[in-house]
């Protein structure tokens, strides 16, 4: 019976220490986002690349539901166009260049937790989480005289190449700041995202063995509460 007692006070000093701990907060954002994308495809056999740029942009829910300590923890929902893709550095001093852009409709599912002024002022937030992705169309770009006969064989069936799997997913993470003020919410972030899985087949027959996007983002953006 003792032991039993003491199980049933420890779980009640618990409670009461969480209850005390965790702030509910019932929080309802809607928001905007947009800026730039930096892309880069992870290849094997690799293809030597700088970075393609485009744009990314779109809208964004947030729920904020507790204060645990000094964070406030919160979910977010957004969905994104946005534009990835690759270009190939030739290093030849002619230039000549290959670029292929890959358009996708990306649903970022992320935590959203953050350290600061709740009402006004400044907050710090990291977000993270996983990632999305729906392929919606694509383009290539061909400048100088070369013709992909000429390019290294192992590389040569890049061009030209349709996107085999349309959907995508991998892990995204940003670190951004916020301003809280009576006219809303105004934020920036920089993002990171990992692809997982691969735009062409990886199999032991297939061309590659992998090709996944990997994506910075530099966004700003503005959010006001609803709820």
């Amino acid at each position: 019976m003792k032991r039993y007692i003491i199980i049933i006070t420890a779980l009640f000093l618990s409670f009461v220490a969480n209850a005390q701990i965790e702030q509910p907060r019932r929080i309802l954002e809607v928001g905007f986002a947009g800026g730039m994308s930096m892309n880069k495809m992870d290849f094997q056999p690799t293809i030597r690349q700088t970075y393609l740029n485009g744009i990314n942009g779109g809208i964004s829910l947030r729920y904020t539901s507790e204060k645990y300590f000094s964070m406030i923890c919160a979910a977010q929902m957004e969905v994104n166009f946005s534009q990835r893709g690759w270009k190939e550095d030739f290093d030849d001093e002619t230039g000549n260049s290959y670029s292929r852009t890959l358009n996708y409709i990306e649903v970022p599912l992320l935590a959203h937790l953050s350290w600061g002024k709740e009402e006004r002022g400044l907050q710090f937030f990291v977000n993270l989480g996983p990632q999305f992705g729906f392929f919606i169309g694509d383009s290539e770009e061909y400048i100088g005289s070369w013709r992909p006969e000429e390019r290294p064989q192992s590389i040569r069936p890049v061009y030209g190449k349709e996107v085999e799997k349309k959907f995508d997913y991998g892990i995204a993470g940003g670190l951004g700041v916020e301003l809280k003020t009576k006219a809303g919410n105004f934020f920036v972030e920089g993002r990171y995202y990992y692809g997982l899985s691969d735009i062409y087949g990886n199999s032991k027959t297939d061309d590659f063995g992998r090709s996944a996007n990997q994506t910075i983002y530099i966004r700003a953006g503005y959010s006001i509460r609803i709820l």
